[in-house]
């Protein structure tokens, strides 16, 4: 299942003509833009989309300023959807690794063997994940996945960043609130902390209090215990001598592990 039977490559192309797979086809854009030309529709796609395609079903690749992109072809794919669709990859790049990983282990057959069904796997899993969801605007899905990598960092600026944005920050603060129900400083300091809970939980994170600060994105170990306070009802050193999570029938009787 989700057996990659071809990877490929376009270096800049203007049109690709008519054709059909007997297979799902995946088309990483990796630069430019163009359409997906059907019967009955045509989809715009531009750089980190995905177009995914049925198989047996006829279609033509055009674009007036060229385009790039790795492509291949599945067959018994587990894939979201019967029609074509466009879905947006993630901002950091980590589908686009899977999909040039998956060029790479096409090529090179003695390993590709055994690794080229994982990637299938993956990157069919990825594509699912994206489609059911994802659910943000463009901009919105780019901040929270600048946050989700950049949090554990202490040094992390999240003004700078949205300031590096071609939008007005209050804008943006307001259209994330809108989306996500936290301004981004707000979903920023949720994450960790939840990281921080998910440390102390642990053998290494008992008694280090500072040290999971640190780790979690807080240059403040006093800054980070009220907050966390705050949070979680408790200490960090009382939370990290708590049970991993007590049994019981009453939710609010184990909220502040959640």
């Amino acid at each position: 299942m989700n057996n990659i039977i071809y990877v490929g490559k376009h270096a800049l192309t203007w049109t690709v003509s008519r054709h059909v797979h007997r297979g799902w086809e995946l088309i990483y854009c990796t630069g430019g833009s163009g359409e997906m030309v059907f019967e009955d529709r045509a989809l715009r796609y531009s750089a980190n989309d995905v177009a995914v395609i049925p198989p047996m079903l006829p279609h033509e690749n055009q674009s007036a300023e060229g385009f790039t992109n790795i492509h291949m072809n599945l067959m018994d794919a587990a894939l979201p959807s019967t029609e074509p669709l466009i879905i947006r990859a993630d901002s950091n790049g980590f589908l686009l690794d899977a999909f040039r990983a998956a060029f790479y282990y096409y090529s090179e057959a003695a390993v590709g063997r055994a690794l080229l069904p994982i990637y299938g796997q993956l990157i069919t899993a990825f594509l699912t994940t994206y489609q059911s969801f994802r659910r943000h605007s463009e901009v919105v899905q780019q901040i929270e996945d600048n946050i989700l990598q950049h949090y554990p960092d202490c040094s992390y600026d999240l003004n700078a960043y949205l300031g590096s944005l071609p939008f007005n920050t209050e804008y943006l603060k307001k259209l994330f609130k809108k989306e996500t129900g936290l301004t981004p400083l707000q979903y920023l300091t949720d994450k960790r902390l939840e990281n921080a809970a998910r440390t102390l939980s642990t053998f290494y994170g008992k008694g280090n209090v500072s040290e999971t600060a640190r780790l979690c994105g807080f240059a403040d170990p006093l800054y980070f215990s009220r907050l966390f306070k705050k949070k979680y009802g408790v200490s960090p050193r009382s939370y990290a001598g708590e049970p991993a999570l007590p049994e019981a029938s009453n939710p609010d009787s184990v909220k502040i592990m959640l």
